[in-house]
C-alpha cells in the first residue's frame, strides 16, 4: 500500500480530519494521526529555528519529582507491551519512565506507510516498586526515552535513547559503556555548556525481514534546531548512519559534530585518582584518529586534574573514536562492571567535512559514576545564524572500530620515575613506556634497524630506545623526557625502520609536577 493509499483508507475509514497546514488530526475518539516525512522534519526543524526558543516544561508531578535511584530503578516496563512485540517483527521497542534525572518528557511515535502515530503513556505500561505510588487516574505524561530489542535476543537491549540528545549502542558483548550526543554546544569552555535536547522521536515500524531500524529525531536548544535520521544495523559491530540537518538560532562559538561521551578514572599510564583494588577503570583508555592524509593517531586518556582541551587540527578526517582497547580482564578486575567488555565507537564521516580539529576535552572525575571525556568534530567554519548545515556519518559501535591499515597499535602507555635503576638522577626526568604490537613489527627480530621517533614540545629527551619484548609479540619503546618548568609538554613518537612507519602515531600530553 502507498502513502497515499494509506491516507485515502484512514480518510474512508472517518478516522482522520484534516488542518490547513497539512497536519492531520483525529475524529471524535480517534487517536492523533499525521503524515510524517524527512523532509517534513527537516522543514519542521527550520521553523523552529526561526521562533524564539521555548524549553520543555519542568512540571514533573509530585510522585516523580522526590524518587531517589533505588525508587526509580523499580519502575520496569511490562515486557508484554513492547511495541512490535506481538507482531513477529525483528525490533521490539520498550519506554523508559519519566524521574530521577529524566525530567523532561519526549514524544514518541510509530510510523506506518508515513503515517506517524502517538504511542501514548499509561500507568499500566509499567510495574512500580513499592517505593513509588503513582495515581490511578493520570493524562499521557510522556516518556523519557526509549530502548530497542533486535532479534533473536529480545532480553537484552542493543541501543537506547534516554536524556537530553544522549544515546548509546552495544557490540557482540552486549554490554554499555560509553554514549554519543546528537550534538554539544560549547563544551570545555569556561561556562556552562548547552545541552540541545531530542524532543520528538518517529520509528519506522520495520517489515518482518528487514535487517535495520530506521527512526527520526527533532533535536532543540536556545542555540540550535535540528533534525536527524538514523538507520540502525545491530550486529557483531552494530552501526548507525545518521543524518543531521542543523538550524542555528544564533552564532556558536564551539559545536561538536558527531559526540562521544565516556569516563576515564585511572589505568597503567594514570594513577592519579587510583586508591582503588581495581587497577584500572575506564570505559574508554584513548582517542583514535585517521586523518585525511592517512595518518594514524593513538592519543591515551587522562584523568586530568584540570579541565583540558586539545585540538588536532585536520582536514577532511577518515574517522575518530573513543576506543576501549585493553580487553584484558585482569587488567580491570571487575567482574560486575566487565570494563573489558565495554564496546568502543568509531565516527566514520561519510562525505567530505572540510577543515577544522577532532577536539579531547578530559575533566577531572573522583570516581567512576562521572563521565568526564568528550570528542567530537569542530568545524573550522563557525556556526552562524540562519545557515543550514548538514553532516552525515556512521557511528560503529564493537570491540574492533574498522580502522583498516597495516601499522601496529599502540597496546598500553605507562610512565613513571626517569632515570637508570641503581644510579642516582642527577637531574629530575620522567620515563615513558610505550608498547606496540600488530602489522609489520610482527615476527621483526631485534637486529632489524627499528627505530624509535621521538620529539616533544619542550625540554629534552633521552635514551630513546626500541626493542621486542622477550616471549611476546610486543615491541617496546622507552624514553625520558627532561622537563624545562612546568608548562604541558606535548609528546609524539613512532617506530619506523629502512622502509618506512611500523606504527601509528602516539601522543601525549604531560605536565610536570609545579
Amino acid at each position: 500500500m502507498t502513502r497515499r493509499e494509506w491516507l485515502e483508507h484512514l480518510l474512508a475509514a472517518g478516522t482522520l480530519g484534516i488542518l490547513g497546514s497539512g497536519w492531520l488530526r483525529p475524529a471524535s475518539g480517534a487517536s492523533m494521526t499525521l503524515p510524517f516525512s524527512k523532509a517534513w522534519l527537516r522543514e519542521e526543524a527550520r521553523r523552529l529555528s526561526r521562533e524564539p526558543y521555548q524549553g520543555p516544561a519542568d512540571d514533573m508531578p509530585d510522585w516523580l519529582a522526590g524518587l531517589d535511584w533505588d525508587a526509580y530503578q523499580s519502575i520496569r516496563f511490562r515486557k508484554e507491551h513492547s511495541l512490535w512485540g506481538t507482531k513477529g517483527l525483528p525490533f521490539q521497542v520498550q519506554m523508559f519512565h519519566l524521574g530521577l534525572f529524566f525530567k523532561h518528557p519526549v514524544q514518541i511515535h510509530e510510523v506506518v506507510h508515513g503515517v506517524a502515530v502517538p504511542v501514548a503513556y499509561s500507568r499500566d505500561l509499567f510495574e512500580y516498586g513499592a517505593a513509588v505510588d503513582p495515581p490511578r487516574r493520570m493524562g499521557d505524561i510522556g516518556f523519557a526515552g526509549f530502548r530497542v530489542y533486535a532479534q533473536p535476543d529480545f532480553e537484552r537491549d542493543m541501543f537506547s535513547f534516554l536524556g537530553a540528545s544522549y544515546f548509546r549502542a552495544v557490540g557482540g558483548t552486549r554490554q554499555y559503556g560509553l554514549s554519543a550526543r546528537g550534538l554539544a554546544v560549547d563544551t570545555g569552555l569556561p561556562r556552562p555548556e548547552e545541552f540541545p535536547e531530542f524532543r520528538s522521536f518517529w520509528l519506522e515500524r520495520p517489515s518482518p525481514r528487514s535487517a535495520f531500524l530506521s527512526l527520526h529525531a527533532l533535536l532543540d536548544s536556545p542555540s540550535v534546531a535540528g533534525a536527524y535520521s538514523f538507520r540502525v544495523r545491530p550486529g557483531e559491530t552494530t552501526v548507525m548512519e545518521v543524518e543531521a540537518w542543523l538550524y542555528p538560532r544564533e552564532s556558536i562559538e564551539r559545536v561538536g559534530i558527531a559526540p562521544l561521551t565516556s569516563m576515564f578514572q585511572h589505568g597503567e599510564n594514570d594513577r592519579r585518582v587510583s586508591d582503588d583494588f581495581r587497577p584500572e577503570i575506564h570505559d574508554s583508555d584513548g582517542l583514535a584518529i585517521w586523518t585525511g592524509a592517512g595518518e594514524r593517531i593513538w592519543r591515551p586518556l587522562v584523568n586530568s586534574p584540570v579541565v583540558r582541551v586539545n585540538s588536532f587540527v585536520d582536514d577532511n578526517p577518515k574517522g575518530f573514536g573513543l576506543l576501549q582497547r585493553d580487553r584484558d580482564f585482569d587488567h580491570y578486575q571487575d567482574d560486575g562492571a566487565d570494563y573489558h567488555l565495554r564496546p568502543s565507537a568509531w565516527v566514520e564521516p561519510l562525505e567530505a567535512w572540510g577543515r577544522g580539529a577532532v577536539q579531547l576535552v578530559e575533566i577531572p572525575t573522583p570516581d567512576e559514576t562521572f563521565d568526564n571525556i568528550v570528542a567530537y568534530w569542530n568545524p573550522e567554519r563557525p556556526f552562524e545564524r540562519g545557515q543550514e548545515r548538514v553532516f552525515r556519518y556512521r557511528l560503529h559501535w564493537g570491540s574492533r572500530p574498522p580502522q583498516g591499515g597495516d601499522d601496529a597499535e599502540v597496546v598500553a602507555t605507562r610512565t613513571g620515575v626517569g632515570g637508570i635503576p641503581g644510579q642516582k638522577n642527577r637531574t629530575p626526568s620522567r620515563k615513558f613506556v610505550i608498547d606496540f604490537r600488530g602489522g609489520r613489527l610482527q615476527g621483526l627480530a631485534p637486529d632489524a634497524g627499528v627505530e624509535p621517533v621521538v620529539s616533544a614540545s619542550r625540554g629534552r629527551v633521552e635514551r630513546a630506545a626500541a626493542r621486542p619484548v622477550k616471549g611476546t609479540a610486543t615491541w617496546r619503546c622507552n624514553f625520558d623526557l627532561i622537563s624545562d618548568g612546568s608548562e604541558p609538554v606535548d609528546l609524539r613518537c613512532f617506530l619506523r625502520d629502512g622502509f618506512g612507519a611500523l606504527t601509528e602515531t602516539w601522543l601525549y600530553q604531560w605536565t610536570p609536577p609545579a
